[in-house]
Parts: structure tokens; sequence; C-alpha cells
């Protein structure tokens, strides 16, 4: 029988503080996360907290800001940090999935397109099924060559980059 863990990746105080951040879309955000979070609680599915930490700024743990957005509650199992894109590879997480036997990843969290996807393509290849949840992610939008990607553009990109390939896309209902 498979055994899931849901990974919160990055659902965290720094990125208040950063230029990017914005309030449009963050309670639908709120609802979606809390919704799956409630959900895997109740089918006792562990619920790991992953946090991004850096030498410097927000994302420093000198910040003080490395610590769960106020509106999460939960009572995490585990909870690792980490200092790359993927949530898996340096933070300790792995080993831990391992000895309990986890072969099913549950993708949720802040910035879709970076650590969200990059934790489900390394989850892939390291061969856990993968289930990303798009609307319990976060993204802003992004400009590159001066032209500027919206939030519905980049999440198009990052399922259709992971679908059929690294990951199942569902819905929080699912």
């Amino acid at each position: 029988m498979a055994q899931a863990a849901l990974l919160v990746i990055d659902v965290q105080q720094s990125f208040l503080h950063r230029d990017f951040w914005r309030e449009t879309d963050f309670p639908a955000f709120q609802r979606s996360i809390s919704a799956l979070i409630e959900g895997c609680e109740g089918k006792g599915i562990p619920v790991v907290d992953v946090f991004h930490v850096a030498p410097q700024g927000p994302f420093s743990l000198a910040s003080g800001w490395v610590k769960r957005i106020d509106f999460l509650q939960h009572q995490a199992t585990f909870s690792v940090q980490k200092r790359v894109h993927n949530a898996l590879t340096e933070s300790g997480q792995l080993p831990w999935l391992q000895a309990r036997e986890i072969d099913t990843l549950i993708i949720s969290g802040i910035r879709t397109e970076q650590c969200c996807e990059t934790t489900a393509s390394v989850a892939s290849d390291l061969g856990f099924k993968v289930l990303f949840v798009s609307e319990a992610t976060r993204i802003f939008p992004m400009t590159h060559d001066g032209i500027t990607l919206s939030c519905a553009e980049l999440i198009h990109r990052t399922e259709t980059v992971l679908v059929n390939r690294f990951a199942e896309l569902l819905s929080v209902e699912a």
C-alpha cells in the first residue's frame, strides 16, 4: 500500500519581506493549502514543513522570518530546512521519508515554478510518485527580456513541464 507525505514548501514569513510579494490571490492560496493540510491530516498523512534558508536577507535564520506564515496552524510531523531549490537532496528529509517507506509525495507551497517544481522533478527522479497540487501553490508574475508572464501563464508552464513526465496533477479536492 502506498504511503504518502504532504510537503508544505517555503510557506514562510520570509516572502512577506520580498519586493515581489503581493496580496492578490493570497486568500485563495490560504484556503487551498489549509484545506489540503486538513484533508491530509484527516487521512493520517504526515505533513512536512520545509523552510528555505539563505546566508543573508529575509531567508536568513537571523532575520527571524524563517517560520510559517501565521495563518498555518497545523502541527508538522517533521520539519526541515533547505539551502537549495529542491526539498530532498540536502535537507535531511530523504532519509526520513525512506525510513518510513513513504513512496508518494504531495507537493504544495510557495514559488510554484521554483522550489515546488524542482522538488517534484527531483522526487520523480528519485523514484517517488509525485502528486502536484497547483491550487495549493503560490506564484508571482515574472519578467524577462521585457516580457512579463502572469501567474496563470507560469502555472500553465509548470504544469506542462510536470504532467506525464514528473507528476500527476491533482486538485485539493482530489
